[in-house]
């Protein structure tokens, strides 16, 4: 080789590398937003529980703001009139504070997913993967958000509660699929064997029993259920107690009462929680059967060991939650833990699922050159 050939072929191995290194730096920053977005959708759901065990969802009975201003700041004397009004009703100072931080929070949130999504449509070539699971997040919080309104214009109608709890978890799911895609520390586990991804099905089975049984939990606390039987493992002393099934899940009805308008019986609540505290058994022996038999498989080893200690601790929490009679803290501790099943289901499945999540090192060469256009 010459000298002159020699020069331009330097330098096109310089400018290889940079452009390398600067993929390598876009895609980080991708991987720390998601990461950050992810952690704080995991702390409004902890929040949201808080808001909800608190009573302080009607804590500023208006959307968006309070009494019409932006903070409780501004609404103080109206704040102070609902409550001297009503001494032990929904609006008293602490409870708007509660309200709002909450809608502070999801508005922050809904931001950040605005930047993933523009994040991953303009880096989609670097990034070597489609954009549409991130855009997908956006309408998903869009609505989560109008849910919340719902939640306050409708007078915390259990339905409307409950599927904001489910949006929630699902804006969770999707959030943590995105961020499983992403590789990061998980880049230098070996794949998962061909042999073995079939079991994705028995991981999707996991997530939709795991979903199936957050709803009973959520129509649990929206119906303010949790206490309806006081023993266990029995209910009212009986292994199937009087309950009243058809009141319990009518879904169109408001707060505290039955279809006809008259008050929710306690039949109707022992058949709410009942159905909750069995159908968690179910879920417990099916998802503890699947962390044990994938629990030898390297790329999932540890979520599936992480399932079995998070299974564990809702099981203790669940029957703390009875004997102590429901504290705050047991009880949003256990909010958190299903959140925290939601994504190591969801990892055990994307990693199950999905073939080629994540860049090879040659394919980030190629995607690397498709950065020199972003600019330095």
């Amino acid at each position: 080789m010459t000298v002159s050939s020699a020069a331009p072929a330097a330098a096109a191995s310089t400018a290889d590398a940079d452009a390398i290194e600067r993929a390598s730096r876009i895609r980080a920053r991708y991987r720390k937003l998601i990461a950050i977005t992810l952690f704080l959708t995991f702390d409004l759901i902890m929040f949201g529980a808080f808001v909800r065990l608190t009573d302080s969802g009607l804590g500023c009975p208006d959307w968006p703001g309070c009494y019409a201003k932006l903070s409780p700041i501004g609404a103080m004397q109206d704040i102070r009139a609902a409550a001297e009004a009503m001494p032990h009703g929904p609006v008293t100072v602490p409870k708007a504070w509660i309200e709002m931080i909450h809608r502070y929070v999801g508005t922050l949130l809904g931001m950040l997913i605005i930047g993933i999504m523009i994040q991953a449509w303009r880096h989609r070539r670097v990034l070597g993967q489609s954009p549409w699971l991130a855009t997908i997040i956006l309408p998903a919080v869009s609505l989560q958000g109008a849910f919340g309104a719902w939640t306050v214009t409708h007078k915390l109608m259990p339905a409307i509660v409950t599927a904001h709890l489910l949006g929630g978890m699902i804006l969770l799911a999707l959030l943590t699929w995105l961020s499983a895609r992403q590789g990061g520390a998980t880049d230098q586990l070996p794949p998962v064997p061909v042999k073995l991804r079939r079991w994705r099905w028995a991981a999707a089975l996991g997530v939709a029993l795991l979903f199936t049984q957050i709803a009973l939990g959520g129509w649990v606390s929206t119906n303010y259920a949790a206490l309806a039987c006081m023993d266990f493992p029995t209910c009212h002393g009986e292994v199937i107690p009087e309950m009243d099934f058809h009141g319990g899940f009518s879904i169109v009805r408001g707060l505290g009462e039955l279809p006809s308008g008259e008050l929710i019986s306690q039949a109707a609540l022992t058949a709410i929680h009942w159905t909750h505290r069995n159908f968690a058994f179910v879920v417990l022996v099916y998802l503890g059967w699947l962390a044990w038999r994938l629990r030898g498989v390297p790329a999932l080893a540890k979520p599936a060991r992480g399932l079995k200690l998070v299974l564990a601790l809702q099981l203790l929490t669940g029957l703390t939650s009875i004997f102590l009679q429901w504290p705050l803290v047991i009880a949003v501790l256990h909010n958190g833990g299903a959140a925290v099943l939601v994504m190591l289901c969801i990892t055990l499945w994307v990693r199950l699922a999905d073939r080629d999540a994540r860049l090879e090192p040659v394919a980030l060469g190629v995607a690397a050159r498709d950065a020199a256009a972003v600019g330095r």
